[in-house]
């Protein structure tokens, strides 16, 4: 968890599944403001694979295109906003937010962080690495991680979730990893930039239940898109 936090089990839930998928789309979005085709646009391109995997309508997915790239009646003005701080526990969390009513988005951030504490910016961003990161699993006749590593360019790894591996990047190379590692059979799942705690934070049981119930409130607002915990 010294990357990206995830809920888990989110797809079980159908008001969940639809978070989600407002989120993906905004996403999409913004990455199609620098171009509607995902073969130039690695950041589109990136949005619109995650979009698929996580089985969004092909009629929503086109529409968020049109949308971000401006092909459409209705204009849309997103913003990215970062607020840095605390879990209960002093666990350094980075939010990343995309908005289109920066107010609306502080006043919400502040109220949820009443059960930690929110931080000027910087204050929690130098004990992280912004790094690219590549999930994949290996090809049905299994493959050593520590080699695709290696012979995809990744500079880290680690164990992912359901037997996957996390591979890590310069954030320069996030979209050749990610082709490398498809292109020797790895399924690549997600792959994006993240900040990786250098410090991880180790908790029990009660605390870590805290935080990540501190965690959760704030991944349900629409205008959280990323969270990033240094928790161990």
């Amino acid at each position: 968890m010294g990357a990206q936090w995830k809920q888990k089990g989110r797809e079980a839930s159908a008001n969940a599944k639809g978070r989600a998928f407002t989120k993906l789309a905004k996403e999409i979005m913004v990455a199609a403001k620098s171009g509607a085709d995902p073969g130039m646009n690695a950041r589109l391109r990136m949005a619109v694979d995650a979009a698929k995997k996580a089985s969004m309508p092909k009629d929503t997915l086109e529409r968020a295109i049109k949308k971000g790239a401006g092909l459409l009646d209705e204009p849309v003005q997103y913003e990215s906003v970062t607020y840095e701080g605390f879990a209960p526990h002093q666990v350094p969390v980075i939010v990343e937010c995309l908005t289109d009513n920066r107010n609306r988005t502080s006043a919400n951030v502040r109220v949820l962080f009443r059960k930690g504490q929110l931080g000027a910016s910087g204050s929690v961003s130098w004990d992280f690495d912004r790094v690219g990161q590549v999930e994949a699993s290996p090809p049905a006749g299994g493959a050593d991680a520590d080699e695709a590593a290696i012979e995809s360019g990744a500079q880290d790894l680690e164990a992912g979730d359901d037997g996957a591996t996390r591979f890590f990047t310069e954030p320069g190379d996030l979209d050749v990893v990610g082709k490398a590692l498809s292109d020797r059979g790895w399924n690549v799942s997600s792959a994006a930039l993240v900040w990786k705690a250098r410090n991880p934070v180790t908790l029990d049981d009660a605390q870590r239940g805290e935080v990540e119930a501190f965690l959760q409130a704030l991944d349900d607002d629409d205008d959280v898109q990323n969270l990033y915990v240094g928790l161990g």
